[in-house]
């Protein structure tokens, strides 16, 4: 099965990017054949810093090599190195109506956060139609709020091949329920744009103050305390076995420990869970050439079948 995701180089990872995405992309990398592209066109709609956009960029692919993808299991390439795919986001515009960007709840709520409205960011559906498409993707893991962006692929698609015979896959979409949505430190949904992350990749002291910054309530250290609604119990859930967390359950029932306790034990699984991924990251930070090679041999493989495909879609719509 081939499973295909984007991700933006939108900068630093946090435990909500690891949790919620890139373990399942690490899932799929071991079981199907998976693509995986950085998508830099993308990233265009929200960042014009050019030399922030290149360091994310870079910053990216280390993240993402250093937590465990793997180019010799996967397809994994810059979006803007097989330019296929801009010459497809054209073609797929003449079959896109006008109303089904209109309805697209993503461009209503970026521009309500601020984003400058502008046609990259209007038809950003469309890009993403063609990332999909042109790859012959059966499947897209998306989280709840990218389903219509998959959902506005396919209605492309079907229009695309009610003309020309089905000349394109038409995907389906996966929201694994099972994801964990990993709480902040404010208890809200872990984001960059609500300022509650905990990066993966910082420095020791950095980690021990953003865990410190977690909200807790103001039992006194001598009283038993509650786990169940615990921000810091939820986020040893990620890193714990089942017999730490009821070790941890006890523990919180003692009355002997204060949540500053609490969240240095956490602080310290998130440290060692995290390891061998800075291990790997300086390896790649002192390599930059051989990360760049290894985004360019992923092109290769990628414009591989792009250039099959778009060679059919062009005979398709009469193209020469």
């Amino acid at each position: 099965m081939r499973v295909l995701t984007g991700i933006q180089p939108s900068g630093v990872l946090h435990l909500g990017n690891y949790f919620g995405s890139i373990r399942q992309m690490l899932r799929y990398q071991g079981e199907n054949e998976l693509f995986l592209f950085i998508a830099n066109y993308h990233a265009l709609t929200s960042l014009k810093d050019a030399q922030a956009l290149r360091e994310n960029t870079l910053d990216a692919a280390i993240s993402f090599l250093s937590l465990g993808i793997d180019p010799d299991k996967s397809v994994f390439w810059l979006q803007s190195d097989v330019k296929e795919v801009l010459e497809l986001y054209w073609i797929l515009s003449a079959y896109t109506p006008m109303g089904l960007l209109e309805r697209a709840h993503s461009y209503k709520d970026k521009v309500a956060k601020g984003i400058s409205a502008n046609h990259a960011l209007f038809s950003y559906p469309v890009l993403m139609a063609a990332d999909i498409l042109l790859y012959d993707a059966e499947v897209v893991p998306v989280g709840k709020d990218q389903v219509q962006h998959v959902e506005i692929t396919r209605d492309i698609a079907v229009k695309f091949n009610n003309d020309h015979k089905n000349a394109l896959k038409i995907p389906t979409f996966k929201v694994d329920e099972k994801v964990a949505v990993v709480p902040g430190t404010d208890g809200a949904k872990m984001s960059k744009s609500y300022g509650n992350t905990i990066n993966i990749f910082t420095t020791l002291k950095e980690l021990k103050k953003q865990t410190g910054k977690i909200v807790t309530d103001s039992t006194p250290l001598e009283e038993p305390k509650e786990w169940e609604n615990c921000n810091v119990y939820k986020l040893c859930e990620l890193f714990m076995s089942d017999d730490e967390l009821l070790e941890l359950q006890e523990r919180y029932k003692s009355g002997k420990e204060g949540y500053g306790h609490f969240k240095a034990t956490l602080k310290d699984k998130i440290w060692d869970y995290f390891a061998p991924a800075r291990e790997k990251r300086e390896y790649y930070l002192a390599h930059k050439d051989e990360v760049r090679d290894i985004l360019l041999e992923g092109a290769k493989k990628a414009k591989k079948i792009a250039s099959a495909k778009m060679e059919e879609i062009r005979e398709a719509v009469g193209v020469l």
